[in-house]
């Protein structure tokens, strides 16, 4: 189809590029008038691929069209004018000349909010749904037929400019296209306009957007949302006209503590804040705003309202010149109209647009190795000189640390310096502990019952009223792969924290404890947009039909309580899966191994996860998880610990508000080790199943059945493969064995093995605390151990092979003394006898079985146990099915 596109901006641009992909030919395009020497985008790429180019700077004069412009567009004969955005007055000569006439786009759901402004009073009035329409353009104002429209919710942060970027630009250039194509084909609807409904605003002008203080929190807000970016919502203050920009009602955990900024008619006065400026309006309600616009258009943060005067200007490096003339010459290619840009160079008042901050954004990522700035930025510093000392703090990180507010615990070890936050982590920043409680040990802050209601109110206001709940599927998914590449670029960082937090081996941390994190938070990234229901055939209410569907739904605020073992792992698998399915989370990690937990909280800032959408709060499970399984508004509980506190927490979960609960538990996990396997194999992986993070691992084989004629050949390899062992710093790439987790456990494990030695057990190496500083035991070898025995029925969780001899050939007796126990979380088998590996797979009450082989698990494979190992399930795609609730929807037509 032939076709005359009359429009500018980069929609304009967009959609002819798109009508030109779906092989329509287009005749002409007609745009505005240059600019201070500059094309509009739309001209310009129809300039350079040879489409014939027309700039009238009027179409009509004194009421009629001009006859040479009407000819010029005649003479090209096309069958539909689109549309797409466009400033200029169009003659009815050219609207209805075409064949098909023409469409035109309007950013609302008309008929609501026609006229110039439509996506500024979508946000003031605070409709809960906006769109686009693409009507027939008649001789009215936006009264043309429908058709079609396209709505979307509106969040209620969206800006003019979110909600265009997110929605109205990239849907509505498909919609153009769409369009196009239904009137190609015959099928284009023309459903005349309702009058019922219809609204008409006129355009917002700075002189009209003026705040009226006199209303609801909520309305203010709205007003503000509104004019943001243009025109501006204002208010007189301090002898000058203010405008506020970014505003916000998710102010959960915020304190109105601060500086006054009296403002003439508002109900109290603003409080200018840490996070920015509280406002309230006439219901005591209040609001953020986080950019305040000064009389002079300098844009500033709110919170440094009274602090302007402190920022000192940079001294620049040579290197720092040179890339301060380098975004000078990209100042003159976009501003081509300014003879020479000094410090004092104004970016919009030199002529820039709005597509001129994209612009500038890209070409500042060129020159600066990738560094991302914010069109926000761009706003901030308008001057050339407040741009380059923005873009210079940003390049050394300062911004970064202003804007997080992290205050860190530094440490110099393992040729890095380790900066670990301390505090807690509520509503995306860290805060001191109610009453400013902390630990003299490695973990500094303990918390309160206030703590987590704070904590448990930051995640439910996110997951009901803030950005996580409203993105899409796929691009909570970005997040989380960027989460996950930051914790990959992070990787050496935190496995040492693990190494010094948890005692874990540094090698085994960076594959294990770290690696598995970062797969974890991959492979659930993946899972985000997949996560589906069904439509389910039921019988018909004849003579009327029926169709029932399924929907998996967040449930929302989760606690995740994790265990001192493996700190980030733990926290990755249960987390990652909460996180995909749309849920947000309140940590609880181990007393005693707080920081990862508290550096990964910190990369959750960095990946732009939304705040309070992740919580981390350090502190005693007596105290923070007691609060977190009792407390009403938490939905789902993930445990993994000691069957006692399971069952305490279940009970809790029960009589709270019977929230949803899973639980890892303990275990006593049964090796049997049959004469016709590959022994060298079966020793090499009888060592792991054991001694495999010090022991510290809740699926070590807390038993091996070991079957007679092997015995005493299997216990003497094992024995020679123990001496080899190197027991050190876990820092040491070649130690193989390091401390255990914390002094009282070490207490627990030379009792444990007191008691085996007193019933009668044969210890054949180890079972003392190695003489040396640290929590360091020797790993154990047990023999002649007896079903009755203490250390046959009761887990050690540490470096201790418990060995037990059963008949050769007797499968199914040892079968029975196998699974005689009350936890089921994971068993092994080793045979060469693929029939006896089947049978014995299939008795075996586990949840996980291996067979030759042993700790292999994959953040694709289900992990959970039987029994009084608990229930419920991490990883895989069975893991999401413990964070969803299954809703079903049934019509009837």
């Amino acid at each position: 189809m032939k076709i005359a596109v009359i429009g500018q901006s980069l929609f304009g641009q967009e959609v002819y590029c798109r009508l030109r992909e779906e092989g329509h030919e287009v005749v002409g395009v007609f745009t505005v008038p240059d600019k201070d020497g500059k094309a509009d985008p739309l001209g310009l790429q129809a300039e350079q691929d040879g489409v014939p180019v027309f700039k009238f700077t009027r179409w009509r004069a004194k009421g009629r069209a001009l006859p040479d412009v009407v000819a010029q567009y005649q003479a090209l004969g096309a069958e539909l004018n689109v549309l797409p955005f466009c400033s200029q007055f169009i003659p009815m000569e050219v609207i209805s000349a075409p064949r098909h006439g023409s469409i035109i786009y309007h950013p609302s759901l008309l008929p609501r909010h026609r006229g110039a402004s439509a996506i500024n009073w979508t946000l003031i009035h605070g409709d809960k749904k906006g769109g686009f329409t693409i009507f027939w353009a008649d001789d009215g104002l936006d009264t043309g037929d429908l058709l079609l429209q396209k709505e979307c919710e509106v969040l209620p942060d969206d800006t003019v400019s979110s909600l265009y970027n997110r929605f109205l630009f990239p849907e509505g250039v498909k919609g153009m296209v769409q369009a196009v194509k239904l009137i190609a084909e015959g099928k284009a609807p023309r459903l005349p306009q309702p009058e019922d409904g219809a609204t008409y605003e006129g355009i917002q002008r700075k002189e009209t957007a003026r705040i009226d203080w006199d209303q609801p929190a909520e309305a203010i807000h709205n007003w503000i949302r509104g004019n943001d970016k243009v025109p501006g919502a204002w208010t007189e203050a301090c002898g000058q006209k203010l405008t506020f920009f970014n505003s916000t009602l998710n102010t959960a955990g915020l304190e109105p503590e601060g500086e006054d900024l009296p403002i003439p008619g508002a109900h109290r006065p603003g409080v200018v804040t840490k996070a920015g400026l509280i406002l309230f309006g006439n219901d005591g309600r209040m609001l953020l705003v986080k950019n305040i616009q000064l009389e002079d258009g300098k844009m500033i943060p709110a919170a440094r309202f009274f602090r302007r005067a402190e920022s000192s200007t940079l001294e620049l490096t040579e290197e720092e010149l040179g890339t301060a003339e380098a975004v000078r010459d990209a100042w003159k290619r976009i501003l081509p109209s300014v003879p020479e840009v000094d410090e004092s160079t104004d970016f919009f008042k030199s002529g820039a647009a709005s597509v001129d901050v994209v612009r500038l954004v890209e070409e500042v990522k060129e020159l600066c190795d990738g560094l991302e700035l914010e069109n926000e930025d761009v706003y901030m510093a308008t001057t050339f000189g407040d741009f380059i000392q923005l873009l210079v703090r940003r390049l050394r990180g300062d911004d970064k640390e202003a804007e997080c507010a992290i205050a860190y615990v530094e440490k110099a070890v393992n040729k890095l310096t380790l900066r670990m936050p301390h505090q807690l982590f509520i509503g995306g920043a860290f805060v001191d502990a109610e009453g400013g409680k902390t630990y003299e040990t490695i973990n500094p802050t303990d918390g309160s019952v206030s703590d987590v209601d704070k904590a448990v109110a930051a995640a439910k206001d996110a997951f009901e009223n803030g950005l996580w709940g409203k993105i899409s599927a796929r691009d909570r998914g970005r997040l989380l792969y960027r989460l996950a590449e930051l914790m990959e670029q992070h990787q050496e960082e935190l496995a040492t924290i693990e190494a010094l937090d948890a005692g874990a081996v540094y090698t085994l941390a960076l594959k294990t404890h770290v690696g598995m994190s970062v797969q974890t938070f991959r492979y659930f990234a993946g899972w985000c947009d997949k996560i589906q229901g069904s439509t389910i055939p039921i019988n018909q209410a004849r003579p009327n039909r029926n169709l029932s569907m399924t929907r998996r739904e967040p449930v929302g605020v989760c606690g995740i309580i994790i265990p001192w073992n493996y700190p980030l792992m733990m926290l990755s698998w249960k987390t990652a899966a909460c996180l995909a399915a749309g849920n947000t989370v309140v940590v609880k990690p181990a007393q005693v191994t707080p920081l990862t937990a508290l550096k990964f909280a910190e990369l959750t800032l960095k990946a732009g996860i939304p705040k309070g959408v992740v919580n981390v709060l350090p502190g005693s499970g007596s105290l923070v998880g007691q609060r977190l399984s009792d407390h009403p508004d938490v939905r789902k509980i993930g445990f993994t610990g000691s069957t006692e506190v399971g069952k305490h927490i279940m009970r809790s979960c029960a009589l709270s508000n019977v929230k949803k609960v899973s639980l890892e538990l303990g275990g006593k996990s049964p090796l049997l080790i049959f004469a016709d396997c590959d022994l060298g194999k079966a020793v090499q992986m009888g060592m792991s199943s054991v001694f495999f993070n010090k022991g510290e691992n809740c699926i070590a084989a807390g038993r091996l059945f070991v079957e007679d004629s092997i015995h005493d050949q299997f216990v003497q390899r094992v024995v020679e493969e123990v001496g080899k062992m190197k027991i050190g710093n876990p820092l040491d790439r070649d130690t193989d064995h390091g401390p255990q987790n914390h002094l009282a456990h070490l207490k627990k494990l030379l009792e444990y093995c007191r008691r085996g030695v007193e019933e009668g057990a044969t210890l054949v190496c180890g079972g003392k605390q190695v003489p040396r500083p640290g929590f360091f035991f020797e790993p154990t070898v047990f023999t002649d151990v007896q079903d009755h025995m203490f250390i046959a029925r009761e887990e050690s969780f540490g470096p201790v092979m418990i060995i037990s001899r059963f008949a050769d050939g007797d499968v199914d007796a040892v079968l029975t003394r196998a699974n005689a126990t009350e936890f089921g979380l994971a068993s092994g088998v080793f045979t060469r006898d693929i029939n006896k590996a089947l049978y014995v797979s299939d008795k075996l009450e586990a949840g996980t079985v291996f067979v030759n082989t042993y700790n292999k698990t994959d953040v694709a494979a289900p992990f959970g146990g039987f029994k009084q190992s608990g229930f419920g399930k991490d990883l895989g795609e069975a893991a999401l099915n413990e964070y969803l609730r299954v809703k079903t929807v049934t019509f009837e037509y």
